[in-house]
Formats: structure tokens, C-alpha cells, sequence
């Protein structure tokens, strides 16, 4: 019948094996993981029990991360998986789940960043070279402006790190939320750790 998903095979708590009640069902079935990768957009349509769908990402290289402090979601683009808490072969294969660390394209967030406030979103936050525009509403917002501790070097490389935190072989998307404060930090240690 292929994949089960039940736990009536697996011994018990204490390690007695348990005793087949019955066999296996339909709804106790389970599919092949869909591995998404980074690439063109490939996404097939599954049909599920009641006549629902999934959509299963085989390819994606686009989705919708958000930038928590600053309250503002962008469309960018997925470099490259960085980091992934189960598996390191996930990182090495440049596999897109759930919770995994990506790096992401920083343009649309410094572009953002430098319309609203005024000011360049690279290293220390001071004017670059190319003057930006600025209106009486951006030069009464650039003196709030300010970016959290780690990100202005990542704005000055072009990348920033952040978590998927949508399921693309179920969704047929790769969203997630930039890396930042405590969380920034932990990662980056998980990072240097790992090199």
C-alpha cells in the first residue's frame, strides 16, 4: 500500500511489541516528501481526502517575507539555505522547508527602508554617496530611523538572513520572516559554530 503513516507498528512505551488489530487504512497513508528546491517555479496540484487540494512545490525561488520591526512584507528572492536545525544534508542540497534558514534578496527591504526614512540602510545607517530624496514626511521620520544590531552589515552585503516559516511542499509557497534581535543572534552563533 506504500508510505503508512500509523504508529501501530512501532513498539509501545515500554518496548513490547504491540499486537496487529487490524491492517492498514486509506487514511493512515502518506505521500514522498516533495524536496523542494530553489529554482524556477514548478508546482503540482494534489488532490487530498474530501476532495481538497495541496500544492506541491518540486521548485520555487520567490515568496513574501516580513520584516517584523518595521511592520512590511516584500516579494524577494530565495538565494540559498544557510542553516536547518534537522538535517545539515537539507543545507547541502539547498532544500526549502519549514523552518529552515534562508538568505534572501535585500533589495526590496533596503528600498523600502530608504523611501520611508530617508536614509541609506547601509553599514551605520549614514547617507551614502547617491543623495536620496527627501520630503518634509521622510526627514521627520529619519531621525526614528534605525535598524536592529545585525542587520546593517547584511544590507551592506546585498542578503539577509531569514526563516521559512510557510510548509512549501503543502502550500506551494516559501514565506517566512527576516532574522532578527535574539533570534538573529542565536542563529548566527549556530552559523559560526557550524563552519
Amino acid at each position: 500500500m506504500g508510505i503508512s503513516r500509523d504508529s501501530r507498528h512501532k513498539r509501545s512505551h515500554t518496548g513490547a511489541m504491540r499486537a496487529q488489530i487490524r491492517k492498514k487504512r486509506k487514511f493512515e497513508s502518506g505521500r514522498q516528501p516533495s524536496n523542494t528546491r530553489i529554482g524556477a517555479k514548478r508546482i503540482h496540484p494534489v488532490r487530498t481526502r474530501g476532495g481538497n487540494q495541496k500544492f506541491r512545490a518540486l521548485r520555487l525561488d520567490s515568496g513574501n517575507f516580513s520584516w517584523g520591526t518595521e511592520g512590511v512584507s516584500r516579494k524577494t528572492r530565495v538565494i540559498s539555505v544557510v542553516y536547518h536545525p534537522s538535517n545539515n544534508e537539507l543545507v547541502r542540497t539547498n532544500t526549502l522547508t519549514k523552518s529552515a534558514v534562508v538568505q534572501i534578496d535585500a533589495a526590496p527591504f533596503r528600498q523600502f527602508f530608504e523611501s520611508h526614512y530617508g536614509v541609506s540602510a547601509s553599514e551605520k545607517g549614514k547617507q551614502s554617496t547617491e543623495t536620496i530624496k527627501q520630503t518634509a514626511k521622510t526627514a521627520a521620520r529619519s531621525a526614528a530611523a534605525k535598524l536592529s544590531e545585525g542587520l546593517e552589515p547584511q544590507f551592506g552585503a546585498g542578503r539577509l538572513y531569514a526563516v521559512v516559516s510557510s510548509r512549501p511542499g503543502q502550500s506551494g509557497r516559501v514565506d517566512g520572516y527576516i532574522l532578527e534581535g535574539e533570534e538573529l543572534q542565536f542563529y548566527l552563533r549556530k552559523l559560526v559554530h557550524k563552519k
